[in-house]
């Protein structure tokens, strides 16, 4: 008689492919990153005692979130995505697990370093280290054969702007100057975040569309990339130049581009399937972030000071954040041998980050003894989504596949 085959060990099931081992440790950092804010504003509002951190407390939350919690997620979706994008071979994990290694202990390091001096440049340059050696993968599958590379290329790149917002987030912590916390927050979020996001966007939506939607026609013209891409490089360039004012020349055109990109996608019929309205909704949250910065820029231009970080929210937690539960649900659904649907529990998280978007916009618009009680509750209601969401979806990526299918 046979014995029984052993199942896979958790360990071994976690390095099977790469959108589990970075899905997983983005899901924990999303947690541990906006924990800490949870206790900042917390503080701010009077209601918990004030801590200590080692780096000024907006600052550490931005680099936490825009050069920690997303790239671990679009390393896992790109390390997975885009080798099938360019007819490249799936990559061993003996090619990315080391760099893999590099960026856990580098942010785990980075973390502790908050409130324990000394810690956070070590912790950087581990992370520096693993982000090259994921860039170089990247690099060789994006330049990889004669397949259309535009969406892989765009994306290559704006990576290497990410690293450069590492250098500059080191810059910061070795001499304080807030000059290299501001260049790291304009790279990492206008000059990688966005288009990253955007270009897989670009290409993956109206994909997935076009398998639900009858008669649906493909709409990806490159026009739209330069005008929203391009903007976004020019917007950051603004910022770091104090030229706010001027920020609508290119913010504008690039929210009428994305706005009307979102129609052509055809959102209406979309929304019969949730898991495809998820991406929809998400994406128009870039033309509303968009608009609301061209709003924000002319005001300026009047000599007006209005809506606060309400576009940068509307941007990082409504476009970032819903294409980002949107976009990983799907893969970790697909990849895990599941029905590829959306369950009542994931639409009903969906739905409820969409609250959560409103209520932080609405942070920026109350008065200002209100924004930090707002605010809070705008974390917490994030942390709510996504600790129920992780408790959903975390688990999947280490345990084997439903259909027993390697993968």
């Amino acid at each position: 008689m046979q014995a029984p085959e052993k199942p896979a060990s958790t360990s071994f099931m976690l390095f099977v492919a790469p959108h589990r081992t970075m899905f997983l440790s983005g899901g924990v950092m999303l947690l541990v990153s906006f924990a800490m804010w949870a206790l900042e504003l917390g503080a701010r509002a009077g209601l918990l005692p004030a801590v200590a951190w080692m780096l000024p407390p907006g600052w550490m939350h931005a680099l936490l979130v825009t050069s920690g919690v997303f790239p671990f997620f679009m390393f896992g979706f790109l390390l997975t995505a885009m080798p099938r994008w360019q007819g490249y071979d799936e990559i061993a994990s003996g090619r990315w697990v080391w760099s893999w290694r590099l960026l856990a202990a580098g942010w785990a390091l980075a973390i502790v370093g908050m409130v324990v001096p000394g810690l956070v440049v070590p912790g950087l340059v581990l992370v520096l280290a693993g982000w090259g050696g994921v860039q170089r993968i990247l690099w060789q599958v994006a330049h990889h054969g004669d397949l259309e590379a535009l969406h892989a290329r765009l994306v290559c790149y704006a990576l290497i702007a990410g690293m450069a917002a590492v250098l500059a987030w080191i810059g910061f912590a070795l001499t304080g100057n807030p000059v290299w916390a501001r260049v790291a927050i304009e790279l990492a979020v206008f000059c990688s975040l966005l288009p990253v996001f955007f270009g897989v966007c670009h290409r993956m939506v109206p994909f997935f569309s076009s398998s639900v939607i009858p008669a649906y026609v493909m709409v990806r013209p490159p026009w739209v990339m330069v005008l929203v891409v391009g903007g976004s490089v020019l917007h950051a360039g603004l910022d770091v130049a104090e030229l706010q004012s001027l920020r609508w020349i290119v913010d504008a055109p690039a929210a009428v581009a994305a706005l009307w990109l979102s129609w052509k996608w055809r959102p209406v019929p979309a929304m019969k399937v949730p898991l495809l309205g998820m991406l929809h909704i998400g994406f128009l949250w870039l033309g509303i972030a968009l608009a609301l910065f061209a709003i924000q820029g002319l005001a300026s231009l009047l000599g007006y000071r209005v809506l606060g970080m309400a576009p940068l929210h509307a941007l990082g937690v409504g476009f970032f954040g819903s294409v980002l539960m949107a976009m990983v649900s799907r893969v970790t659904l697909g990849h895990s041998g599941r029905k590829l649907a959306a369950d009542r529990l994931t639409w009903g998280l969906f739905l409820g980050l969409e609250g959560v978007v409103v209520v932080r916009i609405a942070a920026e618009l109350v008065p200002a003894g209100s924004s930090a009680v707002v605010m809070l509750l705008a974390v917490l209601g994030w942390l709510g989504v996504f600790g129920a969401w992780a408790s959903r979806y975390l688990p999947i990526y280490w345990r084997p596949r439903s259909d027993g299918r390697p993968g």
